[in-house]
């Protein structure tokens, strides 16, 4: 994947490699076709608003509705002004998805492919259009590696717990590749105008539009990632220092999932800045901070103070100030 190249070279590689899953999506499709989301109850506002659905699925199933989102997403990047950077770590979040859905181990033999012939791009769509449908699309991608890193942490604790390193070593790395996606995933939801942004789509995620104003805390997705990182801790709560001198590889490990968890809270704050400035969030509670902004950072500096102790290079200014203010 050409993420770092000029315009002309990226958006043809991208283009590539959304006319290749698409041709996946058409063979998994063709084994049985995708569940009708539409007929779906949605379960919450959340998941009506972001077209996101929770069923049982096949093995099957699961591989090819995870391919449309990673299919969606790639033909939205096509488009999307998204930086080389976070195109690498939302392409590598694709990447391990489908390999993780289709069970296809890494570096597995396959049969030859025959060159995909990619289509001339068709009548484009107006930019607010393209916009809004952006604000979906990346949170279904978003979403995906939610779900993805959720199930690779609870791995990755299962195996430690029945003594299983290696493998706990290779979920947590797979784990690491997804959390890193989050950012990405996010920013490039948000390659939108601010203003476009606060005109037409902010309010369509408030009353009167729905029920209740929509935010994070209600994604179902993100909630059972944070449940599986509660989890994976208890079941590993040493302290880096600790880890590492009897388990160097693991406290890598962590430590490297640990830091891309960080770097998520981190990188909401800077994306809210740029979308809404020092306006409040529109899910805050009266009793919160002035502004969205200073409410996500206080959030960073929690997960900050959680981790210092458990990180190669831990922010123990913050974890010391919120010791303090818990005694005083």
């Amino acid at each position: 994947m050409a993420t770092h190249a000029g315009p002309v070279e990226r958006t043809a590689t991208l283009r590539q490699a959304a006319a290749a899953a698409g041709e996946s999506v058409a063979a998994l499709a063709a084994l049985a076709p995708a569940v009708a989301g539409e007929d779906v109850p949605a379960e919450s506002t959340s998941q009506s608003y972001f077209r996101v659905r929770e069923v049982e699925l096949s093995d099957q199933q699961a591989a090819l509705h995870g391919l449309l989102v990673v299919h969606r997403g790639l033909e939205d990047l096509c488009e999307a002004p998204l930086s080389g950077a976070d195109l690498a770590l939302e392409v590598a979040g694709m990447r391990r998805s489908v390999l993780d859905l289709t069970g296809v181990a890494p570096g597995a033999d396959h049969e030859p492919v025959p060159p995909v012939v990619v289509p001339e791009p068709g009548a484009r769509p107006s930019p607010e259009s393209a916009w809004s449908a952006r604000w979906l699309v990346g949170h279904q991608v978003h979403v995906l590696f939610n779900v993805c890193a959720a199930v690779a942490v609870a791995d990755a604790t299962r195996h430690l717990r029945h003594g299983d390193g290696d493998a706990a070593l290779g979920r947590m790395a797979d784990a690491t590749e997804y959390v890193r996606g989050f950012p990405a995933a996010m920013n490039h939801a948000g390659t939108i105008p601010a203003d476009y942004y606060m005109a037409a789509i902010r309010r369509t995620m408030e009353p009167p539009s729905t029920d209740i104003p929509l935010s994070g805390r209600q994604h179902r997705g993100y909630r059972l990632f944070r449940t599986a990182m509660k989890d994976l801790l208890s079941a590993l709560p040493d302290s880096y220092d600790q880890l590492a001198a009897r388990a160097p590889e693991l406290a890598e490990a962590r430590g490297a999932l640990l830091e891309a968890d960080l770097v998520d809270a981190e990188r909401h704050v800077t994306l809210a800045y740029s979308l809404v400035h020092l306006r409040r969030s529109i899910a805050q509670r009266p009793e919160g901070p002035d502004n969205a902004v200073a409410e996500l950072r206080l959030m960073r500096h929690r997960r900050a103070a959680q981790y210092a102790p458990l990180i190669r290079f831990g922010d123990h200014y913050i974890a010391d100030a919120v010791a303090g203010l818990r005694h005083s």
